[in-house]
């Protein structure tokens, strides 16, 4: 049995480079839906009387603008806007550049949900143990 999370992984148990624990991560997730939402208005607009039938693929708008942020901060930041501002960044598992395809792996994966709430003990959900990632605080 592990002692806490990250420790299988090599990771200290604390401080920097420790597994980001599920308060952060939600945290951050929160900022990164929110700015992503808030974007979207500001592109595409907002009709707050449409059904979803009428407003087409405007519904999805917060989601697509996502799936961006994820896509372009992750490997150029080394995370989201919401990680960074929370302290965290997203990692290759065993060190290097996440690359281009990870981070795609990755958001694909957050957005369908059910991998990304799906953790094992060291509290790595499924879409990062599919790219390869690890969430550490910075």
């Amino acid at each position: 049995m592990n002692d806490y999370p990250g420790e299988r992984l090599g990771l200290p148990a604390t401080g920097p480079r420790s597994i980001a624990r599920p308060g952060r991560r939600i945290g951050a997730l929160l900022i990164d839906y929110l700015a992503a939402t808030i974007i979207a208005i500001g592109f595409f607009g907002y009709d707050q009387f449409a059904l979803p039938s009428e407003a087409g693929w405007r519904q999805f708008a917060p989601m697509m603008v996502f799936a961006v942020l994820q896509i372009v901060f992750i490997p150029t930041a080394g995370g989201s806007p919401g990680h960074r501002m929370l302290g965290m960044r997203v990692v290759r598992f065993g060190g290097g550049w996440v690359g281009l395809w990870r981070p795609i792996v990755r958001t694909l994966l957050l957005i369908v949900v059910i991998p990304a709430v799906i953790w094992d003990a060291d509290q790595r959900g499924l879409h990062d143990k599919a790219a390869g990632t690890v969430l550490i605080r910075a």
